[in-house]
């Protein structure tokens, strides 16, 4: 098992310059094929212009679509001097629209390799397009700090476990990392007293995992700090991870958009690649 299907998606090239140059080093690490989406993002909104004319929607659509045609042109002559397989797509589509075209190809691919949405890169545009992936796509999601353009990272894996599907998921999503990683930390942060892992906690996943050759520990933390996400991540540091693996939005995304959540804080703040699954 292994990722031979790796989708990224790029809006701005020249924002997206460190995110496909580390796409394009996962596909040489992992000799899988690179699909690359180009997308114009028309921000139109219905009703967003009260009374708006078919010529002002016209317009929009026109520039989103050269705006697309331009990352594709740009994307094509990156990629034409790399040794790897890839091939490039074109769409353009509203930002509440964009789960249709990221979904049609997340589907159909091992993972997607994303920049993280918040930050000087971000928007609204990426963070529906990883929410896109993640929910209607249902692939697992690799985030990438900002700046990051390398696929040095798998050696020494943080996989957090709370026993939920989205745990589970992400780490049957990871699974050639995992496979291939020196060290794999099954972390487990303030477990139930009452269920069915009371007695061993992460003994489960650590037999699944075993079973395909992942030699894995467990370590189970106290919630010493407000935020799961916190605790998480300095347990990384702690452990000189490069990697960390956790299920995504277990809240609903309504939810984690205004109070916050173990997803939101961990794309706001992670520091190391973190890749995610719903």
């Amino acid at each position: 098992m292994a990722f031979k299907s790796i989708l990224t998606v790029v809006t701005d090239p020249a924002a997206a310059a460190s995110q496909l140059d580390a796409a394009v080093a996962l596909a040489r690490r992992e000799d899988a094929h690179l699909d690359v989406l180009c997308i114009g993002v028309d921000r139109t909104q219905t009703g967003y212009y009260a009374g708006a004319t078919a010529i002002l929607t016209q317009e929009a659509y026109n520039q989103a679509k050269e705006e697309a045609a331009a990352a594709e042109a740009a994307v094509k002559a990156r990629l034409e001097r790399e040794d790897i397989r890839w091939g490039v797509d074109t769409a353009v589509a509203q930002i509440g629209a964009l789960g249709g075209p990221v979904a049609m190809l997340a589907r159909f691919c091992d993972l997607v390799l994303l920049s993280k949405p918040y930050g000087k890169a971000g928007g609204p545009a990426a963070e529906a397009i990883l929410e896109a992936a993640l929910f209607e796509g249902r692939a697992p999601v690799l985030v990438l700090p900002e700046g990051y353009t390398g696929a040095d990272f798998g050696r020494r894996i943080v996989l957090a476990w709370n026993q939920s599907d989205e745990a589970l998921m992400a780490a049957r999503g990871a699974l050639p990392l995992l496979k291939a990683a020196s060290e794999v930390d099954i972390t487990i942060i303030d477990p139930p007293a009452h269920g069915p892992e009371r007695s061993d906690p992460g003994g489960m996943l650590s037999q699944y995992l075993a079973r395909h050759g992942v030699h894995a520990e467990v370590s189970v933390l106290a919630k010493t700090l407000p935020r799961t996400s916190e605790v998480l991540l300095r347990h990384a540091r702690d452990e000189n991870a490069d990697l960390i693996v956790m299920g995504a939005y277990g809240h609903s995304r309504f939810r984690e958009a205004i109070l916050g959540g173990a997803t939101r804080n961990m794309l706001e703040m992670a520091d190391i690649p973190v890749l995610m699954a719903h």
